[in-house]
């Protein structure tokens, strides 16, 4: 099988360039990449989460070089918001609240407030960019109210970009049962924002990560085991779940191969899917489309690893001992 590549770039191979350029020193490469994806705002939202997770912690790295040359330019002012956006989420860290400290739940709360602040900045000078609609919808996740300011946030994004993946992903989970709202508001925003899409667009296919969040949450939750897998198995092999399944992909594969940038995001969830579905075939041809890359986290809801999740249900899907 190929080597597991978990890199958050995935098949972008210009951003893997730029990305080690600018980690270099050299945040012109940095600005460049990003400002090359134009207006294909979800090309340029993984290359701003991608050189966000790389950039410094510390100061007098290379983006607190480019915010001083350059303190307004709204690539810079969108990136640093990301950025502590991401540290954000890594100081909270991934587990259920019952097994995160307070100082974790501190360290999110300060760094999510920062990354609003600057978010907030980058509305203005990016005004028809939806990713600092993405990252003030991230930053909510440090406080319980924020349902009036959310639907505020998402019609901005909307109005930006009318189906951006990113933005409507965020919201999605911001739904569900696990952070602020229950399966029901999850369903409900996945679907209306499925349907109304065109075909061949990512956000057809967030209904697919709704069921997985359900599952997750109903059998997997805090806990992998042998009895919750089984009772995922299950639900996804229930009639209503395998039409809606299908009824996702069919209209998210049907102008073609998809090409957006989140596309091996959603091959990803889609061969989850269909090894908890018992469908090897249709599994073994989603791993052939996506290769080395593992591009979702979903894989450690229900076998305890994101690689080895990935690994083992390759090797179910390809008949491999």
């Amino acid at each position: 099988m190929p080597e597991p590549d978990r890199d958050m770039a995935l098949d972008d191979r210009e951003l893997r360039a730029a990305r080690g350029l600018a980690v270099a020193g050299d945040w012109a490469a940095a600005r460049d990449i990003v400002a090359t994806a134009g207006a294909d705002w979800e090309r340029r939202g993984l290359r701003l989460k991608v050189l966000a997770e790389a950039a410094p912690q510390d100061a007098g790295g290379w983006l607190d070089a480019w915010l001083l040359d350059a303190p307004d330019d709204p690539i810079a002012v969108t990136l640093n918001a990301a950025a502590l956006s991401d540290r954000a989420g890594k100081a909270r860290g991934a587990a259920p609240a019952a097994q995160t400290s307070e100082e974790q739940f501190r360290s999110f709360a300060e760094l999510s407030e920062r990354s609003h602040a600057e978010a907030v900045r980058a509305l203005t000078l990016a005004p028809d960019d939806p990713m600092p609609c993405t990252i003030l919808l991230g930053s909510m996740f440090a406080v319980r109210d924020q349902r009036g300011a959310f639907r505020e946030v998402l019609a901005e994004a909307r109005r930006r970009d009318r189906y951006n993946f990113d933005a409507h992903w965020t919201a999605v989970n911001f739904q569900c049962e696990k952070w602020f709202g229950s399966h029901r508001a999850m369903f409900d925003l996945a679907r209306e924002t499925a349907s109304e899409a065109p075909a061949g667009s990512g956000v057809t296919m967030l209904p697919l990560f709704a069921h997985l969040e359900y599952a997750m949450r109903q059998y997997c939750w805090g806990k992998v085991s042998r009895d919750g897998l089984i009772n995922c198995r299950r639900y996804f092999q229930r009639d209503d779940v395998q039409r809606e399944l299908d009824a996702c992909v069919t209209k998210w594969r049907s102008p073609g191969p998809p090409v957006h940038a989140r596309a091996l995001v959603c091959e990803n969830w889609l061969a989850v899917a269909y090894a908890l579905s018992g469908r090897r075939d249709e599994c073994a041809a989603v791993f052939g489309r996506i290769g080395p890359y593992v591009a979702s986290h979903v894989w450690a809801y229900f076998f305890g690893s994101t690689v080895g999740g990935f690994v083992a249900n390759w090797k179910w899907a390809n008949r491999v001992r």
